[in-house]
């Protein structure tokens, strides 16, 4: 995993590290895991003038980018508009709960082994408006999981999309909303107001104490603060599972084991009495049912797994697979 510093502007930031990577022989276009068709031009066409008006700064980033790189930036802009709106996508678990002691999020990213060498941990400290953040991404720009200094904390999964829509995908949604926000209730508010591209779920905690599950797709929005009505909690994986919502699950398709891993999380959070950071890496590891117990052999495993810990302001990720790799602090960002 790739550790990497941003500042200056969203320009700078992006030019800096493209200019980085060139120097080092490092060509972003080369380690895309899918075609660049002409489809996906033709998307990220028709989504530029929504991030031009909502998310402008975005751009500019990866105008920087492709400036940094000497490449075109229609081609970038093709790989990162079209993530999550056209498969392949990731498949990821994530939960949150709060109790008056804790407030906790926890997400294992799912994702290629052949590109695992690529996943980034990044941290944006920018001087044009946005808020500082420390995040992961098997990406590049786009965020999957993150907490930003005002201690909102956020994780995705993606959802099979059945339909797409000029709008952000999942990636770049989740950044926004670090960026711009400082708590659930701003986050869920900018939801309900941007056009959407993808279909995905969001997991949302602050320090407060809020904690929120949205399932969305480009028609609809759907929100829940609990799965339970004995533990504050919620989680999700690759399908929607919010009544409203179950009507844009795709069937038939390879979601690696997706309601598998959400019925563990269910069970391990109604059935435990005590709800801890001592439960939150036994259940990322594995120890409560399959949640990441995949055969490295297909060329599937989970990549990272990171928890916020809210209440005590820390971070704590494993690079790799929980089963095989510690849990360890991060101290770099402070919230």
């Amino acid at each position: 995993m790739y550790h990497t510093h941003f500042r200056g502007t969203h320009y700078e930031a992006g030019f800096r590290w493209g200019s980085l990577l060139l120097k080092h022989q490092n060509i972003i276009l080369e380690n895309i895991p899918f075609e660049i068709t002409q489809e996906r031009i033709d998307y990220a066409s028709s989504c530029l003038p929504i991030y031009e008006k909502f998310y402008h700064e975005i751009i500019e980033e990866i105008q920087g980018l492709a400036d940094g790189q000497h490449c075109d930036v229609r081609i970038l802009q093709a790989v990162l508009f079209s993530m999550y709106s056209m498969p392949p996508a990731c498949n990821c678990s994530c939960f949150a709960f709060t109790t008056g002691q804790e407030i906790l999020l926890g997400r294992n990213s799912d994702f290629l082994t052949e590109i695992e060498k690529l996943n980034m941990n990044v941290i944006y400290r920018l001087t044009d408006g946005a808020y500082s953040f420390t995040g992961n991404t098997t990406a590049f720009v786009e965020v999957e999981d993150g907490v930003n200094e005002y201690g909102l904390a956020a994780g995705l999964t993606s959802v099979y999309p059945i339909q797409r829509k000029p709008g952000f995908n999942a990636g770049l949604l989740l950044r926004y909303l670090l960026e711009k926000c400082k708590n659930v209730l701003e986050a869920i508010s900018c939801l309900h107001q941007l056009p959407i591209a993808s279909a995905q779920t969001l997991t949302l905690a602050d320090i407060s104490g809020e904690i929120a599950l949205v399932e969305c797709t480009p028609d609809c929005v759907e929100v829940t603060t609990s799965l339970s009505n004995t533990h504050s909690f919620v989680c999700d994986t690759n399908a929607f599972h919010l009544t409203k919502m179950m009507q844009y699950n795709s069937v038939g398709i390879d979601d690696w084991f997706a309601e598998t891993r959400f019925q563990t999380m269910i069970s391990a959070f109604q059935n435990t009495k005590k709800i801890d950071l001592v439960f939150v890496k036994k259940l990322l590891s594995g120890d409560y049912g399959f949640l990441c117990q995949y055969d490295r052999s297909t060329g599937k495993d989970t990549v990272w797994s990171v928890i916020y810990d809210l209440k005590q302001h820390k971070i704590y990720r494993s690079e790799g697979n929980p089963r095989r790799f510690n849990f360890k602090e991060d101290t770099r960002f402070c919230f």
